[in-house]
């Protein structure tokens, strides 16, 4: 009963993502494999199949294809920008992908992680009850019998690296914290800016024959063809 609880528990109270700050834009449009010009605007994409990431840490979401997106324009003027300007279509198909918000993406890295250490710890047990498997523990008759479960002595531990900068390290970003940051960010920009969108998508990815970004600015519409 407790399990089904804390799942609820986790479910109706997600954590505070952090907020999108994207990934560094490149140069120019050019350098990334397909542009386009959308009114004012220039898009330019990459599209990285399942993988996110940002500053050598990289990831995978099994559930989402994932497009980096970049915004360039002539002037410095701050642009609204909106996921909802991007959708996917796969293999002409006229049912489209419609982008899905980052903080969705984590939470189906993280909960699907929750869930599957779950099974591992319940087992086939029913309620409070679990079923260990493999061969019971031997207790102890008396004090120092030796019948009873050994304890290895713990791990030495590693000696810390000298950090000579005299500032704390920041902590590694997990892979539901990064699917967040590292997403295109929303809102008054001023460009350019880049960061992923992210597209829900369980099938197999060579399946795609032909695979093409839409984009429906305030400014103009485009079409990217990214496969």
């Amino acid at each position: 009963m407790r399990h089904w609880l804390s799942a609820a528990l986790l479910l109706a109270a997600p954590p505070a993502w952090p907020g999108a700050q994207g990934t560094p834009p490149k140069e120019k449009p050019a350098d990334y494999p397909v542009s386009a010009a959308a009114g004012p605007l220039t898009i330019a994409a990459d599209y990285l199949v399942r993988s996110f990431g940002r500053e050598g840490a990289m990831f995978w979401t099994p559930d989402y294809l994932v497009v980096e997106v970049a915004l360039f324009s002539a002037t410095r003027e701050p642009v609204e920008v909106a996921h909802s300007w991007f959708t996917l279509q796969i293999n002409g198909k006229k049912q489209v992908l419609m982008s899905q918000a980052p903080g969705l993406v984590a939470a189906s890295i993280r909960y699907s992680d929750w869930e599957m250490e779950r099974r591992l710890e319940v087992g086939a047990g029913v309620g409070d009850t679990g079923v260990v498997l493999g061969r019971p523990t031997p207790q102890e008759r008396f004090p120092g019998d030796g019948s009873g479960p050994r304890r290895l002595p713990p791990a030495p531990r590693a000696p810390d690296a000298d950090d000579r900068t005299g500032l704390e390290r920041e902590p590694a970003r997990t892979a539901p914290e990064m699917a967040v940051e590292a997403a295109l960010p929303e809102g008054a920009q001023t460009l350019p800016i880049a960061g992923y969108v992210y597209f829900p998508f369980k099938g197999k990815p060579k399946s795609i024959r032909t695979l093409e970004l839409l984009a429906a600015t305030p400014a103009g519409a485009a079409t990217l063809k990214l496969k």
